[in-house]
């Protein structure tokens, strides 16, 4: 089957984070295809380049980054949301003149419309929120 999957929470804050990340894991060891990952409201934080946890705590962006390497799983942002929120991708900050950015490959800056297309595209959508 085809998944993807809505976050909507945020990293460190509640359980939704790391319960799409084993979910995520879990599909795609089971042989299903894991499409991609929008990253919504405050899930979009999950996408924060500049995140540095404890070393005792799991790095949930680069956990993200893994998945998406290792079985070619996009890992879109919501572009209104994130700018909302600080995240800024190069072009973005380009275009509204800030000198850092904050979001980085594999994860990318995308519309709504994504997310409509995913939820035609894939035989699951599965939601994670707070």
């Amino acid at each position: 089957m085809r998944y993807a999957i809505l976050l909507m929470g945020t990293p460190y804050s509640d359980q939704a984070s790391h319960s799409a990340l084993r979910f995520a894991r879990a599909l795609v060891s089971r042989g299903h295809r894991l499409e991609a990952v929008f990253f919504y409201h405050d899930g979009v934080h999950n996408a924060a380049r500049l995140a540095a946890p404890p070393q005792d705590e799991p790095h949930l962006v680069d956990a993200w980054a893994a998945l998406a390497n290792e079985h070619q799983v996009a890992l879109q942002v919501c572009i209104a949301a994130a700018l909302r929120r600080g995240l800024l991708d190069e072009r973005e900050a380009a275009r509204h003149g800030k000198d850092g950015i904050s979001v980085e490959a594999p994860f990318e800056l995308t519309g709504l419309g994504q997310l409509i297309d995913l939820g035609t595209r894939c035989d699951r959508l599965v939601t994670f929120g707070p």
